[in-house]
């Protein structure tokens, strides 16, 4: 192995030719994750055995036709079921391990992935800050004073430091795009229905999806052409859409490009590095020979429709877990605090998202992508989250999903793209929003930009 980490493509390319084992692939994660997990505690459970054996398995198969992920280490968010793992969402509620992998993890294995560890959240995914009372604090591998964001905040620390090329995360409100922009990686947030939900019908009624992050855009590609599609329990689906894959290895042509600063979320105001970083990228497609200017996006007010379907999402897995009492103090608030949203109150959430998003896709009749920051604010010191309850943990969560929250609302895909550094050594992110089904157009660009503009494969 190489001492710069491999990305999942390279891996499979070279375990395919011979180059490497999947038994030496899996060793090198594990190596990496030994040295570096102690200090940014990313992974809450490491399958090191497990991992060693489903390596030995895949080299035995040789006769078989290697998949996609033949011989890649994958990390998984810990809401997720991995047979023989208690999914814990972040916290002690639960005590009983999964009998049998989730769908998403099932088509990872089929394809050749190998499942070395379960990644740290904030319990339930609530906040943009991987911070939990049962775990702890998980920290940025660029500066371990800060934190590498929320709720995929594990994985993203996983991916980044390179223990692994690619982890499993989830996006209810910016969970993918945040962590990716504060570390520096790929994350896309795909169309609403994109990725079956399974078990569960849904993810936070219209919030939620699952997604991985990377330090590749065709890493994403790679992984999203292996656990898309849908189960007939999944309550949302998406449109017809070509190969990811193919999507970030060609060239997007000419697009349309709006970009604007302006905070969806009132009162928040952007990191001047921020609007600096939109502003960059702006000029960089304009000099790849795109269309691109200021627009007004006149964003619709997203929280009658956000709000109740927080609530109602926390409630929902709360009411699932073995031991309610075990929950954190603000967990069990916010549960306690969100008893008005009664069914009633979760149809009208539904129907005002359809609103939101056909007044978000407006601004989609002039233009192709929109360009905005991540999020509004730098990566915070870790212990954001200590000692409050649900309304200060909620105020200090608007910063960081000022941008990101109200595309989960519109359903449309999602991206954040590495964007360079500020002067506190931390990475900035920028989001590219597309059409309704338009993920491909979006992979497109971003490799175009990580191609013109590359980023680190790895923290420093």
């Amino acid at each position: 192995m190489t001492e710069t980490p491999l990305s999942a493509a390279a891996i499979v390319e070279r375990v395919t030719a011979g180059d490497l084992t999947p038994g030496a692939v899996v060793d090198e994660s594990l190596r990496r994750i030994e040295a570096v997990n102690g200090e940014l505690n990313a992974f809450s459970v490491v399958l090191a055995n497990e991992a060693r054996e489903q390596a030995r398995f895949l080299a035995l198969g040789a006769g078989e036709a290697p998949g996609p992920l033949y011989g890649v280490p994958v990390a998984i968010k810990e809401e997720l079921d991995v047979a023989g793992c208690v999914t814990t969402f972040g916290g002690r509620a639960n005590s009983t391990p999964a009998a049998s992998d989730g769908e998403v993890v099932r088509r990872l294995r089929e394809a050749g992935a190998i499942i070395v560890g379960k990644t740290q959240m904030p319990e339930f995914g609530a906040w943009p800050y991987t911070e939990s009372v049962a775990y702890g604090h998980t920290r940025n591998p660029w500066d371990t004073r800060h934190t590498p964001g929320g709720s995929s905040g594990g994985t993203a620390a996983a991916v980044a430091s390179g223990m692994v090329p690619v982890g499993m995360g989830g996006d209810g409100g910016g969970s993918i795009r945040i962590p990716a922009a504060c570390c520096g990686l790929f994350g896309l947030k795909p169309q609403r229905g994109r990725v079956t939900t399974a078990p569960m019908e849904h993810l936070w009624w219209a919030l939620g999806t699952v997604g991985p992050l990377s330090r590749t855009v065709l890493d994403s590609a790679i992984v999203y052409d292996v656990i898309r599609g849908n189960l007939p329990t999944d309550r949302w689906r998406a449109g017809e859409v070509g190969s990811f894959a193919d999507a970030a290895r060609r060239d997007p042509g000419r697009l349309r490009i709006g970009w604007t600063v302006k905070p969806v979320t009132r009162g928040v105001k952007p990191h001047p590095e921020h609007v600096a970083a939109v502003r960059d990228t702006a000029r960089l497609l304009t000099g790849l020979g795109h269309d691109v200017r200021e627009v007004d996006p006149r964003y619709p007010d997203p929280t009658t429709a956000f709000v109740p379907q927080f609530f109602a999402g926390i409630r929902a897995e709360a009411d699932a877990v073995e031991h309610y009492d075990r929950l954190e103090q603000r967990t069990r608030e916010t549960c306690r605090l969100g008893s008005w949203v009664t069914p009633r109150v979760i149809d009208f959430a539904l129907r005002r998202t359809e609103q939101v998003s056909a007044r978000a896709n407006r601004v989609f009749a002039d233009i192709d992508v929109l360009l905005t920051p991540s999020m509004a604010h730098r990566p915070p010191p870790v212990g954001v989250l200590d000692g409050t309850g649900t309304v200060r943990a909620s105020l200090k969560a608007m910063p960081a999903i000022a941008y990101a929250a109200l595309w989960n609302l519109a359903g449309n895909p999602a991206c954040s793209v590495p964007s360079g550094t500020g002067t506190d050594g931390l990475p900035i992110g920028c989001q590219l929003v597309g059409r309704t089904d338009g993920e491909e157009t979006l992979l497109s660009l971003a490799a175009q930009l990580e191609a013109t503009r590359p980023w680190p494969l790895v923290a420093p």
